[in-house]
């Protein structure tokens, strides 16, 4: 359908967050990513990371089972949500959880009103390819045994639970389940076989290297990234529901984006990308700190409760 290309923040309090965000993310949190640090520091750091971020004022939260799939859900408090957003988190599939990004899925329950529900799937290289899409695809059933409707279901994620997102779709579709009614793609990882025309055209970020996803990819899906449903970006993807695309011009995975939305429109799939000028990889998750990660909030809130516009 549409791309739409926001213009950065000018104002000057946001250039001084955005700046110092940026300085924190080179130089406290790359390190970590750096594949000689172990998987088990990683773990760690990621979570002490995390509590720099802003949840939402309003949400409440509370352990839960998917069809034996742990999950955080997050609800505004004291309401009963009749929509569900099923949120697959990031971390190259070997890091990350609930905790890590609770604060871009309180701000999604809180703005969205929708009840989201976290999925602690499992990760490699403990549990490598296809144990997080097993643990996705039972998450979303056990929603649908909880009595959502699939019209009012979401699947969404970020990163490589953005890439998630893609292939649970694909499975359910290939396995006749009913799909949900939309999907919301932060900055996904699609495609782990890497194209070497990405390196050129996007070689770092303030985040992520190449050298850091190649180690992960191996860790998840040794010897099998062009498999689809690990590399969603090369899969068929006609049948797919409605997808919201949120992506950014200062991220390593900007090609996936853009490749991925023109990949969307050639299969037929109604979606809409939006691209934040200036920023970088999941920049959502400094929701209540950057405009822009407020923007994008309001948009996914937007596309869970109406849909494509």
């Amino acid at each position: 359908m549409t791309t739409t290309l926001l213009p950065a923040d000018t104002r000057r309090g946001q250039q001084l967050a955005a700046a110092a965000l940026r300085l924190a993310l080179r130089t406290l949190v790359k390190p970590m990513f750096h594949p000689a640090v172990p998987v088990t520091m990683l773990r760690r750091g990621l979570r002490l990371s995390a509590l720099t971020t802003l949840t939402a004022r309003g949400v409440e939260r509370s352990a839960v089972s998917l069809d034996g799939v742990p999950a955080e859900y997050l609800r505004v408090r004291d309401s009963e949500p009749a929509r569900a957003l099923l949120y697959l988190h990031g971390g190259a599939y070997v890091v990350g959880g609930p905790g890590t990004h609770r604060a871009l899925t309180s701000h999604l329950a809180q703005i969205s009103g929708a009840g989201v529900f976290v999925a602690d799937y499992r990760l490699a290289p403990e549990h490598p390819f296809p144990a997080a899409q097993d643990d996705a695809v039972t998450a979303y059933q056990g929603l649908l045994a909880q009595g959502y409707a699939p019209e009012n279901i979401l699947i969404g994620g970020d990163s490589a639970g953005g890439g998630l997102t893609l292939s649970t779709a694909l499975r359910l579709r290939d396995s006749g389940l009913p799909l949900p009614a939309g999907l919301i793609l932060i900055s996904p990882w699609a495609d782990l076989t890497h194209p070497a025309a990405q390196h050129a055209r996007q070689p770092d970020e303030v985040m992520l290297s190449w050298r850091t996803l190649e180690h992960a990819a191996d860790l998840y899906a040794p010897a099998r990234r062009e498999l689809p449903y690990v590399s969603p970006l090369r899969a068929d993807l006609r049948g797919l529901p409605p997808c919201l695309t949120i992506g950014a011009t200062d991220e390593i995975l900007a090609d996936d984006t853009l490749r991925l939305t023109e990949a969307l429109a050639s299969a037929g799939v109604a979606h809409h990308t939006v691209i934040y000028q200036t920023m970088w990889h999941v920049f959502a998750v400094h929701a209540g700190v950057l405009s822009s990660a407020d923007d994008a909030i309001a948009r996914m809130a937007a596309f869970i409760q109406r849909g494509l516009q």
